[in-house]
């Protein structure tokens, strides 16, 4: 049987307060390779928490986190930050793009601490951006372009290191809906190609896309059908 890419067992982040507040209660979910899962939930409900924990930003109070074969656990900082530039790629709301660096070193920055080496960052640099349809906007800084070819460069930059997991926090939200379409469809065939996506998103319609949708609500998780 084929381990899972990445899986949370029984666990549980709680922030210190009077009274404490548990952000994540008692949460198991298993995500495999080639998996495509939305999670909705309104705010406040434990969405970023659980993204954070997945992509080895935050770590769980209580409960385990596998991921690629680690308990993270056991990691230290360091290496759990190796094993997140390896197996992990991130999409935000608002791009966190470098806005006086060009598209093209935006991309290249994303490979410092991922272990490719330096003869191979411009090729993978140049045809990530090609593959997202950008290979025409190598040398244009990110504040000209619009917010869908942003969203491209982020994607770009996501995936250029090779990951085998894909984080996407509200990728749409900064998006009109024509856009939106085109950004999911350009997941989606990221996906096809046997990247495991995991979408966060306060938009039903956007959830409906994904193979399996999962709700989250004061911190506890439930798989829909």
């Amino acid at each position: 049987m084929t381990a899972a890419l990445a899986e949370l067992l029984d666990v549980t982040r709680a922030f210190p307060g009077d009274p404490e507040v548990q952000a994540l209660k008692d949460v198991s979910l298993t995500i495999n390779d080639g998996d495509y899962l939305s999670i909705v939930g309104p705010s406040g409900s434990g969405k970023s928490t659980m993204l954070n924990i997945l992509g080895l930003l935050d770590r769980p109070s209580v409960g385990q986190y596998r991921l690629a074969g680690h308990v993270t656990a056991d990691l230290g900082d360091h290496q759990q930050a190796a094993l997140r530039a390896r197996a992990i790629g991130f999409i935000f709301q608002a791009f966190h793009l470098l806005p006086h660096r060009s598209v093209l070193d935006n991309v290249l920055l994303a490979m410092l601490y991922s272990g490719v080496p330096r003869q191979e960052r411009v090729p993978r640099a140049l045809a990530a951006l090609e593959r997202v349809g950008l290979g025409h906007r190598l040398h244009f800084l990110p504040t000209t372009l619009s917010g869908g070819e942003r969203q491209r460069v982020a994607i770009a930059r996501a995936v250029v290191s090779g990951p085998r997991l894909l984080l996407a926090d509200e990728p749409t939200g900064n998006l009109d809906q024509a856009t939106s379409g085109e950004v999911m469809a350009l997941f989606e065939e990221l996906n096809r190609g046997g990247l495991a996506l995991v979408v966060i998103t306060h938009d039903d319609a956007i959830a409906r896309r994904a193979a399996r949708r999962v709700r989250i609500l004061d911190g506890r998780l439930s798989e829909q059908a």
